[in-house]
């Protein structure tokens, strides 16, 4: 092997890549709109599978197909999975059937909002090119990779999970420990989806990075600040940047919309996650003598509380935005969005009793309303604004508890933080489903 190459530069693929341009005619003058089937089928099927890689459901990814289709005078029939497409194209006189697939799934928004762009002026531009031209500007589209390296997606993942540490109730120094391991396992995780190694092996080796990470900055802390061994309960929280807030949301708007296959493959992609996660955070645990426990009382004043609850949640949501590639912009305008809408699902639960399942619903419908205020404003899609917004609101510190206790068989425990979770986790989705049904007329049917 030579020394500059890389593994994966030189195996076999084993998802072929699909040559776009050999359906269309370098050479050809012909507009899009009077080009033949195949070659018509070729840019719709292709859109469809980039709006699929960037993480958005299907009923988005089939909406902008048909937004094509139409303009070029055909009839599309579509089935969206996780990571392929299978569609049909008529126009009347012939059909051309495809089966398209994606080698892996990921979060793009920055494409996203792209690829809408795309589709919305498609009418007044693209329209009027031929197909090579078209098959080009998807090519540039293609190649709107990370914004940003993988030490930059490392601080963003740190400042979420620090963020993160302080809502679920730490201090000062559970934040700082889960800032610098957080930073650390997701360098890891991104560096290793680079390399496209392979689910499972991926979230193994960053949790377990970011557990050890941890646990060695928490014992030099220990050795050097006399730190309490309270504060080791903040390991839970390194780790949160594993969390799949897309597909679980995505997940429950197909189930929504009754795309089944979609919905239900979303949402095993999104318990895979999580229950590998939380397996090897359990092995980490025992291997280094962590217990889950409660942190301890931080003792602040109403005021103070509030200000650092909208603070710490617009820097939790600014994160985890920037992780899923948003430009600084969209990053800002979701965390502006999640700062509102998180504080007033803790408000809820601290000062109206209100159950954490019911605040959390509040939460994500007041997320998903500012959302489709803010889209008619700056075009950002929605999703793109609302998963953020909330994913910081997805329990897992609860699963991660719920997991620990199965593994020590402590069932009780186990349900109860299962129940708990499972609660907040069908709420989510739901809160912005009806917010979608309140300001989308489009969304109201099933048609």
């Amino acid at each position: 092997m030579p020394k500059n190459s890389n593994y994966t530069d030189i195996m076999e693929k084993n998802h072929m890549e699909i040559p776009w341009h050999d359906y269309v005619k370098n050479d050809s003058n012909v507009l899009i709109a009077k080009a033949g089937l195949i070659e018509k089928a070729s840019v719709i099927g292709r859109v469809g599978l980039i709006m699929l890689s960037c993480g958005t459901g299907a009923w988005r990814v089939r909406t902008s197909m048909n937004r094509l289709s139409k303009e070029l005078g055909v009839t599309c029939t579509v089935d969206v999975g996780l990571m392929s497409i299978e569609f049909n194209c008529f126009d009347g006189t012939d059909c051309v059937s495809q089966s398209l697939s994606i080698a892996n799934t990921g979060v793009n928004t920055s494409k996203l909002y792209r690829m809408e762009q795309f589709v919305d002026n498609f009418p007044k531009e693209e329209a009027h090119l031929t197909g090579e031209e078209i098959h080009r500007r998807l090519d540039q589209i293609e190649k709107i990779h990370t914004l940003y390296s993988p030490a930059k997606l490392g601080l963003a993942s740190a400042l979420a999970c620090c963020a993160f540490t302080f809502l679920l109730g730490g201090g000062p120094v559970e934040m700082i420990l889960a800032f610098i391991a957080a930073g650390v396992g997701n360098v890891i995780r991104t560096k290793m989806i680079k390399h496209h190694f392979t689910l499972f092996f991926n979230i193994a080796v960053s949790i377990s990075a970011a557990c050890m990470t941890y646990a060695i900055c928490f014992h030099l802390a220990e050795i050097f600040f006399h730190v309490s061994a309270l504060h080791e309960a903040g390991y839970i929280c390194s780790m949160l940047f594993i969390i799949p807030g897309f597909p679980f949301i995505t997940s429950g708007i197909d189930l929504a919309k009754l795309d089944l296959r979609s919905g239900l493959e979303r949402l095993s992609y999104s318990v895979i996650i999580v229950l590998v996660a939380t397996m090897f955070a359990w092995i980490m645990a025992l291997l280094l003598h962590f217990h889950p426990q409660d942190f301890s009382a931080l003792n602040l004043a109403v005021g103070t509380k509030l200000i650092l609850r909208i603070i710490t949640s617009f820097c939790g949501v600014f994160g985890f935005s920037i992780m899923f590639n948003s430009s600084v912009p969209m990053a800002a305008t979701a965390a502006c969005i999640g700062a509102v809408a998180n504080t007033l699902r803790l408000e809820l639960v601290d000062y109206t009793s209100t159950p954490p399942a019911a605040a959390a619903f509040a939460g994500a419908l007041t997320a998903g309303l500012l959302a489709s205020i803010i889209k008619r404003n700056n075009g950002y899609p929605r999703i793109s604004l609302t998963v953020p917004s909330i994913v910081i609101m997805v329990p897992g510190l609860y699963l991660y508890r719920a997991f620990y206790n199965l593994g020590i068989m402590s069932l009780t425990e186990a349900v109860s933080w299962f129940s708990s979770a499972i609660m907040i986790i069908i709420t989510l989705p739901l809160g912005l489903i009806f917010a979608r049904i309140l300001t989308d007329r489009t969304f109201r049917y099933c048609t």
